[in-house]
């Protein structure tokens, strides 16, 4: 739940019990306010009595459903925190586990890998998303090109237990719809930018059984513009995830992995003023198997199931990623990937907002793979992001949002 508090010199705190808009959506909810000893807006001054939501000032209702939108969609959640997984789609994320990345995907992973292993890379993200209102065009084109950095390490510490490492960049999003455009008293732009630092550990209890953990540390810078605000906030939290890693066969492995719900609980400044909210990111439970097909062909699969109905107060629906990838060993040094993934998106036509257009959304990738000596990975991936047309009718946007992303990595890792 996000439950927003203007802060002011002097004064104290009162609970009041409002609904909230969302989208189209309404809920109820608490809000903290002032005590009433100063004027509010419409000529209300005394804070005891009922209100109801559409008299709270405007940049109140904006900034409670944006904050809603940036913490409940698809869009929002990266899965480009490797580009070794990108020419698959990311199947296979949990169970692949053949370089440091595995880290973030499936700690238990990193019982994989003999010695010490580096893996490092940049992911370029471009989505961008065109409203169209009644009338056609409406000037509403959002979304910014923005950069995913990435950095791991595991040391294998002793035949059974391991130690890793990871630096990544989980939720992204920078839209920006320029001034002037249809909806600009509700949004002008959204920015959001994580970094999260995750120790691990690996133990290996077996050949065919490893188990992973892992702490997140996890800071976030948070931003939204309008035409008549501006507000600025971050926080840092501590979240944790595990995994597991089957070994069935030589020739194929099941991965379990489950990240959790991480609160976030935001202060900044909002037009001057002190402003804090909360902001979570939800629970998430990732299935991937991984099989040597061949001597040249290996296939991965994935389903991962995102628990968006953990965010207090907010009517979203759980949200399903499918995923299947295969790779093709075209000589000894070389593979070529491809893959293609099924993205659903949380916010239904009844609760898409301006502050973030999601939709369901397929992926079609491409990647390559090259081996220098003996311990040297170099992969490049590409992926075409195809989004479904969108409803909205959030405030004055009032239409349909069409979408398309494009997605270019390239990962190097290195064992010793």
């Amino acid at each position: 739940m996000c439950c927003l508090r203007q802060a002011t010199k002097n004064r104290g705190w009162h609970d009041l019990k409002v609904q909230k808009i969302c989208g189209n959506g309404i809920k109820s909810g608490t809000l903290k306010v002032l005590r009433a000893a100063h004027t509010l807006p419409n000529g209300m001054s005394d804070m005891k009595q009922n209100m109801k939501m559409q008299k709270l000032p405007a940049l109140l209702l904006g900034v409670t459903m944006t904050t809603a939108g940036t913490a409940a969609a698809a869009g929002f959640q990266a899965w480009e925190q490797s580009a070794s997984g990108l020419g698959v789609a990311y199947a296979g994320s949990a169970a692949v586990a053949n370089d440091a990345s595995t880290v973030f995907y499936n700690p238990a992973g990193m019982a994989n890998l003999p010695g010490v292993h580096f893996s490092t890379g940049v992911v370029g993200v471009n989505e961008q998303r065109e409203f169209r209102g009644a009338g056609g065009r409406s000037g509403g084109e959002a979304g910014e090109p923005y950069v995913i950095p990435n950095a791991y390490m595991s040391w294998q510490i002793t035949p059974q237990l391991t130690a890793g490492l990871g630096v990544s960049r989980p939720y992204m999003l920078d839209l920006d719809y320029k001034a002037g455009w249809q909806g600009d008293a509700t949004v002008r732009r959204t920015e959001i930018r994580t970094v999260n630092f995750n120790p691990a550990l690996a133990y290996k209890l077996s050949d065919k059984v490893a188990l992973g953990l892992g702490l997140n540390y996890q800071q976030l810078d948070w931003r939204l513009t309008s035409a008549t605000s501006n507000t600025k906030a971050d926080d840092s939290a501590v979240g944790w995830n595990v995994g597991a890693l089957f070994t069935l066969s030589p020739a194929m492995r099941v991965g379990v992995a489950y990240r959790s719900k991480i609160e976030h609980d935001l202060s900044g400044r909002q037009n001057g003023a002190a402003f804090k909210g909360d902001l979570d990111t939800p629970a998430s439970l990732t299935l991937s198997v991984w099989q040597q097909v061949s001597d040249r062909w290996e296939a991965m699969g994935d389903l991962s199931y995102t628990h968006w109905k953990s965010i207090d107060g907010y009517d979203l629906d759980n949200a399903w990623r499918f995923a299947w990838g295969a790779a093709y060993k075209f000589n000894p040094r070389g593979k070529i990937k491809f893959g293609i993934a099924y993205d659903h998106a949380p916010m239904g036509k009844h609760k898409r907002i301006a502050a973030l257009p999601d939709n369901d959304r397929l992926w079609f990738s491409l990647g390559g793979q090259w081996t220098f000596g003996k311990a040297s990975v170099l992969d490049v991936g590409y992926a075409y992001q195809y989004l479904r047309d969108g409803k909205v009718a959030d405030g004055a946007v009032v239409g349909r949002y069409e979408g398309s992303g494009h997605v270019l990595g390239v990962q190097y890792a290195i064992g010793f």
